[in-house]
């Protein structure tokens, strides 16, 4: 099956428990884009495609650690996948953004530790259905796709930028 976010859908997995919660309703954040499509949620961080980035993956996290509310996490959705598969959830990979390398190998250690089978059985059916393979070094993957990354096509609320305390291009 090819892994495309319609098929990821189809398959009706319950992704919670790989901090990817499937939601229909999305209260919408101040830091949410305005043009973005959502993928799924964990807590109040938005994962998601944003409208002229193609296939790229995105996580938006109203108390983000990092400079930015709003970054990419992978080239397109299957990577995104790939990278859950390799963290063992979506957590890890969110937070490579604010985190030394260091620190991201002790998170992910201490996250692969405490896995719970049903993550295992939800990890196996993304592996399976979708034929992943892990990613080799998930933290420099990540850290490639965001350097450099030209956020100039993100639109925003008015809110966001009263939070930001910037001015509205």
């Amino acid at each position: 099956m090819e892994c495309t976010f319609e098929n990821f859908k189809r398959l009706n997995i319950d992704t919670s428990s790989v901090a990817l919660e499937n939601t229909e309703y999305l209260y919408p954040y101040w830091c949410y884009p305005l043009n973005s499509k959502p993928i799924g949620l964990e807590g109040s961080i938005l994962y998601c495609f944003i409208d002229g980035y193609d296939e790229m993956v995105f996580a938006s996290n109203p108390e983000s650690c990092a400079d930015s509310n709003v970054y990419p996490l992978a080239k397109n959705f299957k990577d995104f996948l790939r990278l859950i598969v390799t963290c063992g959830s979506a957590n890890p990979v969110e937070q490579i953004v604010w985190m030394s390398e260091q620190k991201f190998k002790e998170h992910l250690a201490a996250e692969i530790m405490v896995q719970s089978d049903t993550q295992k059985e939800v990890l196996n059916k993304l592996k399976t259905a979708f034929k992943l393979t892990e990613i080799d070094n998930p933290y420099e993957y990540v850290k490639e796709v965001q350097q450099n990354f030209d956020d100039s096509r993100i639109t925003y609320s008015d809110e966001y930028y009263d939070i930001k305390g910037i001015e509205k291009a």
